[in-house]
């Protein structure tokens, strides 16, 4: 069996996410939570847990707020479960947990995501497998534009057979504001490299308004949302406006 694993969960204004999140996380004997001064009831329900330590840190960037939590004297366990406060953890993923003998060479567990739309499993997204259970003594978080990215300096990755499920339920118009600054993130790092450093994706979307038909598309066709209705198409018209953003930015900082 995996030795303790101690659950750290990123916080700002979530109260719409938290207890469910919370709940599920019952099992750890502590789970952190690093908090950016929010302003809703998010200590609140974080008060409610026994198992929950709270901290609070002024927010620059994701690494930042990650290294830290890594870096806290209250982190006792070798092993750390990364989780944005809208990851839920199935019954599934949790007996998958508890049953993980990892050898020594063993550092990091990648996992991969159901996203949930308006409380619909949907078929199919763009939301890739990333790095949630490690090591910490190996683990350093990097800032990526927007993403961010643990980076572990020993040791092999496998991936979790079961699906972690992204269920963030905070109204559309706070996925909106927060697109601002996400887009002008990307837009600085697609704008600051080389065309060759970049990966193809990010290369199409150098090219003003290349990238959001294309992500409707794929997200609609290739991947399913057609035959998850509504909620499909939400997700699908959520990121090619994600892109179409990113576009009207680089545009920006070319004048």
């Amino acid at each position: 069996m995996l030795p303790r694993i101690t659950p750290i969960v990123l916080t700002y204004n979530e109260e719409p996410n938290l207890e469910r999140t919370l709940r599920a996380l019952s099992w750890a004997p502590r789970v952190i939570v690093v908090d950016s001064f929010s302003s809703d009831a998010t200590l609140e329900i974080a008060a409610r847990f026994p198992n929950v330590a709270l901290v609070q840190r002024k927010f620059d960037d994701f690494a930042g707020q990650w290294n830290f939590a890594l870096g806290l004297d209250l982190l006792a366990s070798e092993w750390v479960l990364a989780l944005d406060a809208d990851f839920f953890v199935t019954d599934e993923l949790r007996s998958e947990l508890s049953a993980l003998t990892p050898s020594a060479e063993v550092s990091g567990y990648r996992a991969r995501f159901r996203y949930v739309m308006d409380g619909k499993v949907l078929r199919g997204s763009l939301y890739p497998p990333i790095t949630v259970l490690f090591r910490r003594q190996h683990a350093r978080y990097r800032q990526d534009g927007h993403a961010y990215r643990v980076e572990l300096a020993s040791g092999r990755t496998h991936e979790l057979a079961h699906y972690l499920w992204h269920d963030d339920r905070k109204p559309l118009s706070r996925w909106l504001r927060s697109q601002e600054r996400y887009a002008a993130e990307e837009a600085e790092k697609l704008a600051s490299a080389a065309l060759t450093e970049l990966r193809w994706p990010d290369r199409v979307r150098r090219v003003p308004f290349a990238a959001a038909p294309l992500v409707l598309l794929q997200c609609l066709l290739l991947k399913g949302g057609l035959l998850d209705g509504r909620a499909g198409a939400k997700y699908a018209g959520q990121r090619a406006l994600a892109e179409l953003l990113i576009s009207l930015e680089l545009l920006d900082r070319r004048r």
